[in-house]
Formats: structure tokens, sequence, C-alpha cells
């Protein structure tokens, strides 16, 4: 409250825009700008395509409903359609003959990330005299699981340093504690984490983020907030020790999580890759958060572009691991 409500003073800006997907970083962002600006300042917007829910876009506008912000839907389907047409309409010459666009699935996603925030949100917020915000969280930062110039745009991450885990202890405290009442929709807390960009990501069908959010928040944690970080072979070590629960402070069996000593092993790779990979040049790029832990992106954890680095012990330890299966 206290770093928002100096920010917004230091920065001049009265109006505030927000893409509310239905979700819980959507929602906490929006309740908590509820707490420093008149709810008559904050335009929501719900940016639809077929792949989201009825449950999420009706879970939008009751946030909006119950905080009594301005509301609006602006749906994405038509401009993602008019884009992906566009670019396999085109054909690139060169010397070495012609070439085709294909734009797969995936780009498909990153699309759509980008048109809401870099057309309509930027755009909103230009239009209306504000800004708008980037809804991003600690554990999404730490391996970059959002869309360069897309999600990731914003003139603040006001919940960058939380973990997932803390953005629903967060909102559950604003809702008994601050508003005394269902600001944010319970449904929304119940929902499960989702971006809905596929058909792979349908939420009626169980299909949500690829994060085992109970146990990555605490193995991703474990890279950066630590005065002495984790490394993959500590990792990996304490794995083979029997001994990761206490380490990452975990409420349930590895092997909860993982059915085999590979599964932990190709999960820790993928995450480390992310992290110390890509996902650098994304958090660089990415909007001021405000601080509130010991270790924060942008305060004393510098970084610089390096390829993801494992030891030699690492590598030892791995093929011991995976010749005991």
């Amino acid at each position: 409250h206290y770093g928002l409500k100096s920010f917004l003073k230091q920065t001049g800006i009265k109006k505030i825009v927000i893409g509310v997907s239905g979700g819980i970083d959507s929602a906490l962002n929006a309740a908590l700008y509820a707490t420093v600006l008149d709810p008559s300042q904050i335009y929501l917007v719900n940016m639809p395509t077929r792949f989201n829910s009825t449950a999420t876009k009706d879970l939008a506008a009751q946030l909006a409903k119950n905080l009594g912000c301005q509301y609006a839907v602006c749906p994405v389907e038509d401009s993602l359609a008019l884009t992906v047409n566009q670019f396999e309409s085109l054909t690139f010459e060169g010397p070495n003959g012609s070439e085709q666009v294909k734009v797969s699935s995936f780009v498909k996603e990153n699309i759509q990330a980008r048109d809401r925030s870099a057309r309509i949100l930027a755009g909103l917020a230009a239009s209306l005299g504000g800004a708008f915000t980037c809804n991003g969280n600690k554990t999404e930062f730490t391996i970059g699981y959002a869309t360069l110039y897309g999600d990731l745009a914003g003139f603040l991450a006001a919940s960058g340093d939380l973990w997932k885990y803390q953005v629903y202890d967060l909102a559950d405290y604003l809702n008994r504690e601050i508003f005394k009442r269902e600001v944010i929709p319970q449904g929304t807390i119940d929902i499960i984490p989702s971006a809905e960009l596929s058909e792979n990501q349908d939420i009626t069908k169980g299909q949500g983020d690829p994060l085992q959010y109970e146990y990555h928040d605490r193995l991703f944690r474990s890279f950066i907030e630590p005065w002495n970080r984790m490394t993959p072979e500590d990792l990996l070590l304490a794995y083979k020790e029997n001994r990761l629960e206490a380490v990452l402070n975990l409420p349930k069996l590895i092997s909860h999580y993982f059915a085999s000593a590979s599964d932990f092993i190709a999960d820790l790779e993928r995450w480390w890759n992310s992290f110390a990979g890509l996902a650098v040049a994304k958090r660089i790029q990415s909007p001021p958060i405000i601080v509130v832990s010991r270790r924060a992106y942008g305060g004393d954890l510098l970084e610089s572009q390096m390829a993801p680095y494992y030891t030699e012990k690492y590598f030892e330890l791995k093929e011991e691991l995976l010749q005991l299966q």
C-alpha cells in the first residue's frame, strides 16, 4: 500500500488500466490499487478469445462489480486471426528462394499476450491519460513464464516480488482484513491457475499452468533468496541424501511431485535452464517492482546473460542417480 501510494504520487499517475482475466494475479493487483485510488479511476479490461472460459469471464466482471471499478470487455479473437492471416500470407524472398511464414500454436499464444498488452492496454492507458499495470509475480519472473512485450509489460509490477503462494495469501488477507468482505471472488481463489491461451489450457478440463506451485515456489526461492543460494548440485545432492524436503521446506514428500529421479532431474534442468537463460533477458526488460523480500530482482541481485552452468559434480550425481533407477 505504501509503495503503491508513493510511486503513484511520485509519477503523477492518477488513472490505472488493468487487464483482468478472472485469475488471481490480476484480481490481486486490482484490489491493491483500489486501496490507494478511488475505484472510479481504475479501469478493468477483460480481453477474451475463444480459449477463455465463461467462468473466468464472469469472475472478471464480478471483481469489477465488487470493487466498484470501471469495466469493459474488449475481445482479441478478431485481431489474433488478422495477425495470423497476415503473417501466413507473407512470402520472404531471398538468395536461396522463397519462404512462407508458418505461425505455430505457441506463437499464437504469444501474439495474444502482446496484443492484449502492447496494443489494447497501452493504447487505452494513453487514451485515458493513465498507465497500465504488469500483474506478474516472482514465480513467473524467475523462470520467464511471461511473454516479452506482452504480459511482462506495464509501468509497475506491484506483485513482482511475491511468490505465487504469497499472491493467494495476500488475496485472502485483503478480503478478510482490509475490505472485510469478499472483494476478490472466492471462485478466483479456487480456480486452477491457467493462462487460457490455447485449447491445451482449458480450466474446465483441469488444464492449467505447467507448474506445481506448492513445489516450484519453494524450488525457485532457493535459487535466489538465501544468502547462500542453492545450485543444481546442492539440490541434486539433497535429493540423493533424502533431505530435499527439509532443505526446501516442502509440505509433502518429493515422491508426491515426481515419480522418479529422472522426472525430478528433467524438471530441475528445465527450470534452471530457463532461470539462467532467456528469463534473464526478460527480467532485465521487466517493469520496476515493489521490494518486499530479502532479495528481489533489480535490487542486490545483479544479473548478466550467461549460459546456464552445471558443475562436474552435478553430472556425476546425475549419472549415479539415473543408474540407480
